[in-house]
């Protein structure tokens, strides 16, 4: 912190400010002043110096502070030529005034910039009340309820406890403390009374654990959204979980439910309010984690194909070392089916005394026999997850323990074992919810329609290529096996079959049978024909095996197959490091159940999709991901540092990955030696256009490290995060949750075209028309389906107009109100109708509803300021008006368009040859017609998304202006016409959700 205080109270924020600073003065010209800042001891105005004005002039008086505005939201920030140069988390403005006018500044640090921006908002919130605040700092409920502690832990009544006692009570109201942590502190407070002795009073025990438990930046938090209190209340906290947090359905009684759980003083718990050691408390609880607990259990469709999800998989299971070395262990299947593996690799050899055995083939040292590794795998086999669990089966035994594996497999699993002939009347694999509780055999099968007791199959699997490298020569026919049909007719649904190129298997594969590629040869596939193999994927299994090279037992990037839609890409689990972080962390959405449905531009029949796309992925609305790292939390010290002290200088690496397009790594800036509560106030953001896809992946780093800087990481599906003011759990380099150690970050995700997921906020950038971007149709040069899609032109550029219109509207409203773009619609209402008001603080406006729309009208005459601000609501108004009102008819061309278009998709060939088509130039039109397909049913849904998206809008815009008493009535009660309006918005919202969108 800027000062050796921390910042723990209004009156440290004023101290700060009368003793002054540096700050920046940022002028409209471009042009930026260094000028030092002071608060009057009156507290009544602002001064700076050096200045060209007379002294009484280089002021601002607090009395014509309109508002503070912490970010680069004002127009001389928004127009400086300089402001890309300028922190967002640095600036801030002072809106000053009747006509608004801005005072621009910029800090030299966040903290500087947060001490500023919360005193300054005390100062004008409680006005001449602040001459008070400084001599009553210490009549708070928090430093009541300390008292209250010290004396209920003081059994003689004495006022002084023992160093030891009050250490530990320090301890067990915050056990992330360490220990000499606090005698340290007590050591400094008593050297500044110039004081030496053992003994602890009850004021230098009020002010150690303030000193060491009051995090800054939570207490700017605390002030912003308390207005200026020191405490939360009930309806403070409401309106954070609804407009910050992105709670839905929010009441009185759930916030009160919280404060009674998390609020540690007996004031508090009456009175109905957080101070900050109870917000403090909620914002780590489970409640505030940044994982979706929607995602906790399965919550996706469960009843598609398997070859339609991701399925989570082991290499080599057996291992828990290197494959080179490593014994095989049985520890190995336990510790992958505890952490929901779905897919196991069992390499079987024949062992003595006639009992088949699993051994690393490499080192052939300590073998396990086959039975004991089943009955592990038949103990645990759902434990973890209740979906199939498929055994890749690397057969190397004789024709005599080959039986002897299968009499010991169908006695151990019985009924499990999934033997079901598959029907040559389907077209796809059985979906994850059929195959419950069953074991799938992958492996070798003998011809189906001769009567074999044995015959020989190839072996073009892993063992056959890892032989192919280590060969000198080498050798193009592939080596064969015996097989027994015992084991051969346990095989059903993941016949092993050689891949030999997509024109083949698209004629002749049976959608029971499964691919194995290695890392090498999928690697090449994925580069050359993406969009091949994501429609391969799309009726096939695939999976992906590490590089015979990787003697190390090193991981490949599974996302570079995950790309392509590969459903089964072995990971070696007992190697862990960045690329098992992020499969954990992938493979913890939807219940951990093992299995991820893929997204369903990799699913559909008839769609376009490349994982090398360079930009929007036809049909999906491409999101921006808004994270500000705020600080870190007990951090400690890298494992395997040596010869250093316990003190770090941590830094944080933000990762995206997904489709190359999206893939992306930031950094903060270096904190110095702080490990228990480094400031990083930094902001990022990340354009992600598959969303789906991606995830995000925080690394915190040690920058003076030797030997070792990982101090910690989290990977989490974007899908999975919650957005607002949360907690990371940060887990170890071996993925274990450390305790204690987290990250605070702010997260908001905001779209750049309309649409949007439930409870996610919705903006776009603003796009004037002259540069907007419109997914443009592809023309497939067969003339009968062109003239079709050219119908969808018009229709398509309407249905883009009317998303970006809405958006552009709130974004214009938003900047008006001196809010950034992430602000929630409710947050935006409120700040306008505080802008709407006279002197008397009495809104000059009053809502209106228009056709079931939120209108405001004025009520007296408006200021020129107050004007340009209606105006900007009404055009939000107006422009979602448009597209709610209009979107059914677009959507209708749109989706007639498509239906069109489907209706020849069996005769694309037919029509190609008529057209003189063949080869390439048919491939070519075959994809055209996909992409088309695929953009006129992605825009629709953008449509459809963006009218609900409308209507929430209008329901939270006239909920906003009935809480702020701009109903008739003059209450925050619902007048009877406003009720009804509300219904008809909600009537109108799920007729339509009946109807056609």
């Amino acid at each position: 912190m800027p000062s050796e205080k921390k910042i723990s109270s209004a009156s440290d924020c004023i101290s700060f400010m009368q003793a002054g600073c540096e700050l920046k003065k940022v002028r409209p010209n471009s042009r930026i002043y260094n000028r030092f800042f002071t608060l009057d001891t009156d507290l009544q105005a602002l001064r700076w110096e050096p200045s060209k004005k007379d002294p009484d002039k280089a002021k601002l008086d607090i009395s014509a502070v309109k508002e503070i505005r912490l970010g680069k939201n004002t127009e001389t920030f928004r127009n400086n030529g300089l402001a890309d140069q300028i922190s967002e988390d640095c600036a801030f403005s002072i809106i000053h005034g009747e006509n608004y006018d801005s005072l621009d500044l910029v800090a030299n640090s966040a903290d500087v910039a947060n001490i500023w921006v919360s005193g300054l908002r005390y100062l004008v919130s409680r006005s001449k009340q602040c001459l008070d605040l400084i001599e009553g700092s210490h009549n708070t409920p928090r430093f009541a309820w300390l008292r209250s502690v010290f004396e209920a832990a003081d059994v003689d009544g004495n006022g002084i406890m023992m160093e030891d006692t009050a250490v530990e009570l320090i301890k067990q109201l915050n056990p992330a403390l360490k220990e000499s942590k606090i005698r340290l502190k007590f050591k400094e407070i008593q050297k500044n009374k110039e004081k030496l002795t053992t003994h602890v009073i009850q004021e230098e025990f009020c002010e150690a654990y303030t000193e060491l438990c009051t995090r800054p930046e939570v207490y700017f938090l605390l002030v912003q959204i308390s207005k200026n209190k020191e405490y939360v209340d009930a309806k403070d906290l409401m309106l954070f979980l609804e407009a910050e947090q992105g709670v839905s359905h929010t009441t009185e009684e759930m916030c009160l439910d919280i404060i009674h759980r998390y609020e540690f003083s007996e004031e508090g718990q009456l009175k109905g309010f957080l101070a900050i050691d109870g917000f403090t408390q909620y914002l780590l609880s489970p409640e505030c984690d940044i994982f979706d607990p929607a995602h906790k259990k399965v919550v996706q469709d469960m009843t598609q194909p398997l070859s339609h999800y991701y399925i989570n998989a082991s290499h080599n299971t057996y291992l828990i070392e290197d494959q080179v070395r490593g014994p095989a262990d049985i520890n190995g299947y336990a510790r992958a089916l505890k952490m929901n593996c779905r897919s196991i690799e069992l390499d079987v050899c024949d062992g003595p005394d006639k009992q088949p055995i699993l051994c690393n083939r490499n080192s052939m040292t300590s073998p396990i026999s086959f039975l004991s590794v089943i009955e592990v795998i038949n103990k645990l086999a759902f434990d973890s997850s209740e979906y199939p669990l498929i055994l890749c089966l690397e057969n190397h035994c004789s024709i005599k323990q080959q039986k002897v594996m299968v009499e010991q497999m169908k006695k151990v699993f019985g009924k499990k074992l999934y033997t079901g002939t598959p029907l040559a009347s389907e077209t796809y694999l059985p979906s994850p919810e059929k195959l419950k509780k069953k074991i799938i055999i992958k492996g070798k099968k003998l011809p189906s329609g001769e009567d074999f007791i044995e015959g020989e199959v190839t072996d073009e699997d892993e063992e056959a290529e890892i032989s192919r490298r280590m060969s000198e020569e080498h050798v193009e026919e592939s080596k064969t096996t015996w097989l027994c049909k015992e084991l051969s007719d346990l095989v059903s649904i993941c016949k092993s079959v050689r891949f030999i190129d997509f024109e083949t298997s698209m004629k002749s594969q049976n959608y029971w049978e499964i691919c194995s590629f290695s890392e090498a040869e999928a690697s090449r596939i994925a580069n050359e024909y993406s969009e091949d193999f994501v429609n391969y994927n799309k009726k096939f299994l695939s999976r992906i095996y590490p590089s015979a090279m990787r003697i190390d037992s090193s991981n490949l990037n599974p996302q570079d197959f995950w790309n392509c839609g590969c459903q089964i890409v072995a990971m070696n689990y007992q190697t862990p490091g960045p690329m098992m972080d992020l499969n954990t962390g992938w493979f913890l959405q939807n219940g951990g159940c093992g299995y991820v449905l893929r997204p369903s531009i990799m699913r559909e029949e008839v769609s376009y999709f490349s994982a090398n796309t360079k930009g929007i992925v036809p049909g999906v609305s491409p999101q921006v991901l808004h994270v500000k790292i705020i600080s870190g939390q007990n951090f400690p010290k890298p494992k395997g540092a040596c010869a250093k002290g316990d003190v770090i200088d941590p830094y944080v690496c933000l990762e995206v990955h997904g489709i190359p397009a999206d893939c992306s790594e930031q950094r903060t800036k270096t904190v110095q030696q702080n490990s228990d509560n480094p400031i990083f106030d930094e902001s990022f953001e990340f354009e992600i256009n598959l969303p789906e896809l991606a995830m995000i992946r925080f690394v915190v780093l040690d920058d003076d490290y030797i030997g070792d800087e990982f101090i910690g990481q989290c990977a989490i599906p974007l899908e999975c995060l919650q957005t607002g003011y949360r907690h990371i759990p940060l887990r170890s380099f071996i993925g274990e949750i450390m305790e204690h150690v987290t990250l605070f970050v702010h997260i908001a995700i905001t779209n750049r075209s309309g649409g949007g997921k439930s409870q996610r906020r919705s903006l776009s950038a603003r796009i004037g028309m002259k540069t907007r971007d419109y997914t443009m149709l592809r023309n497939t040069t067969l003339k009968v389906v062109d003239d079709i899609f050219k119908l969808a032109v018009h229709p398509l550029r309407e249905a883009t107009d009317m998303r970006e219109e809405m958006q552009n509207a709130i974004v214009s409203l938003k900047e008006l109100c001196g809010l950034p773009p992430i602000t929630s619609l409710k947050q935006c209402i409120l700040t306008l109708v505080s802008r709407l008001v006279n002197s008397d603080n009495v809104p000059t406006v009053v809502l209106c509803m228009k056709d079931n729309f939120p209108y405001l009208e004025p009520l007296a005459a408006l200021s020129d300021v107050q004007k340009k601000v209606l105006a900007a609501y009404e055009l939000m108004i107006q422009e979602s008006k448009v597209l709610i009102e209009t979107a059914d008819t677009v959507y209708d061309k749109i989706v007639q368009c498509q239906k069109a278009g489907m209706e020849l998709h069996e005769e694309l060939h037919n029509l190609g040859t008529k057209e003189g088509l063949k080869g390439r130039k048919l491939s070519k039109a075959i994809e055209s017609f996909a992409w088309n397909i695929t953009v006129l049913k992605g825009q629709g849904d953008l449509l459809k998304n963006a009218k609900n998206e409308a209507i929430e809008n209008m329901k939270q815009v006239q909920l906003a202006c009935l809480s702020c008493g701009l109903s008739k009535t003059g209450t925050g009660n619902l007048d009877t016409k406003s009720k009804q309006c509300l219904e008809a918005i909600q009537e109108k919202e799920s007729g339509d959700e009946n109807g056609k969108l």
